[in-house]
């Protein structure tokens, strides 16, 4: 799929594959949305993948109007993915318009598909103190009216609740589990509409998710999992930690820290001393500087730290940045998991490198569970196979639910 996109950032930004078991998208979409980009920046790419977008809501929309009401609803979901797939090169503060237009786009055409559906779904306000979290809930396919066990899908840094609703909820759904899908803090609309930063207390967050699932009637309260990707494999442990309502968890891949990745870079590639670089947010300015020039010498770590990194930290410098980076860490909390854990791994996943250490600082019931490129699901996220991935991890959250299929 990489091949597919000419340049290597927006290779990165292409999950889209990954919803192909799912109904999200189609081979040919992708390559012909590529085709369109060709040697084209991000404004092209941006632009091209709103169009197919379009496209394919515009086709909903004259389907519907004809009483298809099936071909309706998976057209405007193939809308809802191109949609999204079109503005992570926008991201950074101030908020570009095109990102909210495309991203109202998208929650348009998503909650236009599921307002069709045999068991209509809608969009839910969750309770976060003052404010609320927008959420989703999503039935257990052939048990919209049953009493079944819930999962709670977590993103990470960039992904929406679209993204989350194919790369997990749609395989949930057809093996029998509820899903809850929410924008937490520094994500989707809570940092696109309402520009809310990232926090690392996220068993604050889970909380409030847990205390508002324990409310919806078709709840099974003994069998809640909470099961997180990318960032929200450190953002789903570090609530287990505090949350005894969880009763399995899922981290994809099992990610100890922020903050270690780039402590390991400046060690090894810049000469600073392991105490130095135990707090990067004290660093030497000296060494700051290098680092961030190195940074930006990339496009692509450039758009993860720099665009990515500071707007969702709610920061605009490096060392604010690394000291915020500072605080998502699992230490002192891995010991406090009590319920039984999944912890993923997948080969050529320099997030994941981490995962077996994190495994084994666990004092609860684990799994460590690998991916290989000999399966083509290795990789961040395991975006190449994802359906492994789910059919895996959902076969083990059955034998921790005691659930025979």
């Amino acid at each position: 799929m990489a091949a597919l996109f000419r340049n290597e950032m927006h290779s990165d930004f292409v999950w889209a594959h990954g919803y192909i078991p799912y109904g999200g998208a189609d081979f040919g979409e992708i390559r012909a949305v590529a085709e369109a980009v060709a040697d084209g920046g991000d404004d092209v790419f941006h632009d091209a993948w709103v169009a197919a977008g379009e496209r394919m809501a515009g086709a909903a929309d004259a389907l519907l109007a004809k009483g298809h009401v099936t071909s309706a609803r998976e057209s405007y979901l193939r809308a809802s993915v191109f949609y999204a797939s079109s503005f992570r090169p926008l991201y950074g503060a101030p908020v570009d318009p095109r990102l909210l237009s495309a991203f109202r786009k998208e929650v348009a055409a998503f909650d236009k598909a599921h307002s069709l559906g045999e068991a209509p779904t809608v969009p839910m306000a969750i309770p976060f103190g003052e404010v609320s979290l927008p959420g989703y809930f999503i039935p257990a396919e052939g048990g919209k009216n049953e009493v079944r066990p819930l999962i709670i899908f977590t993103n990470g840094y960039d992904g929406t609740i679209v993204d989350t609703y194919f790369a997990c909820a749609v395989a949930a759904s057809r093996r029998g589990y509820h899903s809850l899908l929410f924008d937490g803090p520094g994500q989707g609309a809570m940092l696109y509409e309402r520009g809310t930063a990232l926090r690392p207390d996220w068993e604050v967050v889970i909380k409030a998710v847990v205390d508002f699932a324990e409310g919806l009637p078709l709840v099974d309260t003994r069998r809640i999992a909470l099961s997180g990707w990318s960032l929200g494999g450190y953002l789903a442990p570090r609530a287990a930690s505090d949350e005894p309502r969880i009763s399995a968890l899922i981290a994809d891949p099992g990610l100890w820290s922020i903050a270690d990745g780039f402590r390991d870079f400046v060690v090894r590639n810049l000469g600073v001393s392991p105490d130095a670089a135990a707090d990067l947010g004290k660093l030497d300015e000296a060494v700051m500087r290098k680092i961030d020039a190195t940074i930006r010498q990339s496009p692509l770590v450039k758009w993860k730290v720099v665009d990515r990194g500071f707007w969702t930290h709610g920061v605009d410098n490096l060392r604010d940045y690394f000291a915020s980076a500072e605080l998502f860490t699992m230490a002192g909390r891995a010991e406090a998991i009590a319920c039984p854990t999944l912890i993923t791994q997948a080969e050529n996943d320099v997030l994941a490198h981490g995962a077996g250490a994190f495994f084994d600082a666990l004092r609860c019931p684990k799994t460590l569970m690998r991916f290989a490129a000999a399966e083509g699901a290795d990789r961040h996220c395991e975006m190449g196979n994802r359906s492994l991935l789910n059919r895996r991890v959902l076969d083990w959250l059955d034998e921790q639910f005691g659930i025979h299929r």
